[in-house]
């Protein structure tokens, strides 16, 4: 899916978005559907698209079909045998999720065990060419009613870019990503974002850190958050320990799906840390997912994940994900509460597969 406008970090510009949607029926025909938000390369984390579909092909697929899932949080067990691969065990357990949540006849929101279904968003924008285009770029999502703006940066693209934001932009919610741009040699320079009163810098340091980031979240008073390093319970529980960071950012296919994404949320509440919904450029299903799951109640800032048409052209379900005064209402239907675009499917997929 080609998007609207390139996206650039401090690693990567990503100007379309491979992906499979997983469709899964019961024996009465009923169908749930997830979807994998890895990207095509492993510059995020070590899954891409062509890995995700191998592992549900030949590792998930046979493990489902060993036995009737009882329930979805049971999946859990079933594939821990697979180490890691959260991303395709999110998409297979989405699908159940949603599948589940239908015979259920509840939205999926209430299924995961939520009574929220108005989301609070904000909007990312990537690296601009220019000062003016991230400032007209902050204006238009201003205009379009999100609640909270997360720039990315790069040393080289931050003291100057913020000091010209906040110029234009003095009063706004405000966060930055760096994703894993710095160093601790840069400590003194970090120092100096504490002056742009920033709700977050989100994973300034190595993909994998929470040491060095302890040491950086004691020196500066921006409220550090953790992304990349997130993947498992036990990074949350090193991350809590260590005082690496005071915010988390849970993203629900990097940490597995819906059942470990729960638990991480619970044990952040348990310890007085909050949490957000980070986005992966998402199709529907998982734009969908992803603000069910914003609805738990330590998710305490807007989510990434917002209008469809912010992304896409043309998004793969209907209605596409809208916002209203800088809120997503969830549908209270059955499952993620939206229905497929068959047509919009078709147009762009590239391969279908069907395992038995």
């Amino acid at each position: 899916m080609p998007l609207k406008n390139p996206f650039t970090n401090s690693l990567q510009t990503i100007t379309k978005k491979d992906l499979y949607i997983i469709e899964i029926f019961d024996q009465d025909g009923n169908q749930g559907f997830g979807e994998t938000v890895a990207f095509d390369s492993p510059w995020y984390t070590e899954e891409t698209s062509a890995t995700t579909r191998y592992m549900i092909e030949h590792h998930l697929f046979p493990l489902l079909q060993e036995e009737p899932v009882s329930h979805p949080s049971s999946l859990g067990k079933r594939f821990a045998d697979v180490r890691r691969h959260h991303m395709a065990k999110a998409a297979v357990e989405g699908a159940i999720w949603d599948l589940y949540a239908k015979r259920e006849h509840v939205p999926l929101h209430r299924a995961i065990g939520s009574d929220n279904s108005h989301v609070p968003v904000g909007a990312s924008i990537g690296m601009k060419q220019d000062i003016p285009a991230l400032l007209e770029a902050i204006q238009t999502a201003m205009n379009q009613g999100y609640q909270r703006i997360k720039l990315k940066i790069k040393p080289g693209q931050d003291i100057n870019l913020l000091e010209k934001v906040r110029t234009r932009f003095p009063d706004i919610d405000l966060m930055v990503d760096a994703n894993s741009a710095y160093t601790l040699k840069d400590m003194d320079h970090l120092k100096q974002l504490d002056q742009f009163h920033l709700m977050m810098i989100e994973q300034p340091l190595a993909h994998d850190d929470f040491v060095d980031h302890a040491k950086l979240q004691k020196e500066i008073h921006t409220p550090i958050c953790l992304d990349e390093s997130i993947h498992t319970m036990s990074d949350v529980r090193t991350a809590l320990t260590l005082q690496s960071c005071q915010i988390i950012s849970i993203k629900l296919g990097k940490v597995g799906g819906f059942a470990q994404a729960k638990a991480i949320h619970d044990l952040c509440a348990a310890n007085q840390v909050p949490v957000w919904c980070g986005g992966m450029l998402e199709a529907g299903v998982g734009r969908a997912q992803s603000l069910a799951l914003a609805t738990l109640p330590n998710f305490r800032f807007p989510a990434d994940p917002g209008a469809s048409s912010r992304y896409w052209h043309q998004d793969i379900i209907k209605p596409e994900v809208k916002v209203e005064n800088g809120y997503v209402q969830l549908p209270d239907t059955p499952g993620i509460g939206y229905e497929i675009d068959r047509e919009a499917l078709a147009h762009y997929r590239t391969e279908r597969i069907v395992c038995k």
